[in-house]
């Protein structure tokens, strides 16, 4: 069982990593190619001490603060940093592993980077039924092939046992298209209204992109 306890000291002053259209759900892999100076700073902070970061969305880039920050989702997917490669100039390519949904209480601001206290949100414990399940099976399913149909390079396996929240965390971060709607699944916090909207949004999916044969990207 995964109880975030190593994780303690890094919900004090959590690094915050602020990006458009992206999403990191619990279980879900996100590869970073990291390249701006303060983002370099905070990877190298995070290899020194807690190897953690949130993957932030960014929700407005035109309203931003006094330090001209954009504004950002009050929930992120909290990550840890499951392998990196330094490369020249001090970049890094870095590989997150989502850890878990948490609430974030922005800091005052201490350069370069911003950090928030970190709440972690856990889940209420539900049954979801068998027909509530298949739902999320069939419509993934059909909804990955329908995408390999278009694109053989796609790559996404619906993995074997795991538990319905998980499933959903998982063709919510590889399958819903919109990045509004894979950060309001995120913030559901429900595992039952978790599977049910993402099997409702593959569904939406794969009807509104199958008559017009618009390209996927």
């Amino acid at each position: 069982m995964n109880t975030l306890s190593d994780l303690l000291e890094a919900l004090e002053a959590l690094p915050l990593f602020p990006l458009p259209n992206t999403v990191l759900f619990p279980g879900a892999h996100l590869p970073l190619h990291v390249f701006e100076p303060r983002y370099r700073a905070m990877v190298e902070d995070a290899l020194a001490t807690h190897r953690s970061m949130a993957i932030v969305m960014i929700t407005d880039e035109r309203a931003v603060d006094a330090h001209g920050h954009p504004e950002i989702a009050g929930v992120a997917g909290l990550g840890t940093i499951l392998d990196h490669a330094e490369l020249p100039g001090g970049r890094y390519n870095i590989l997150l592993r989502g850890r878990a949904r948490v609430r974030l209480s922005e800091l005052s601001f201490v350069p370069p980077y911003r950090r928030a206290r970190a709440d972690v949100l856990v889940p209420p414990d539900e049954e979801i039924t068998q027909s509530e399940l298949s739902a999320l099976v069939s419509t993934a399913t059909a909804f990955t092939q329908f995408v390999r149909e278009r694109d053989r390079g796609f790559e996404f396996r619906l993995p074997q046992g795991a538990k319905p929240a998980l499933l959903a965390d998982l063709c919510a971060h590889h399958l819903v298209l919109d990045a509004r709607e894979r950060q309001a699944i995120l913030e559901t916090l429900s595992p039952r209204a978790r599977v049910r909207r993402v099997a409702e949004v593959l569904a939406m999916q794969r009807h509104t992109l199958a008559p017009g044969g618009r390209e996927l990207n």
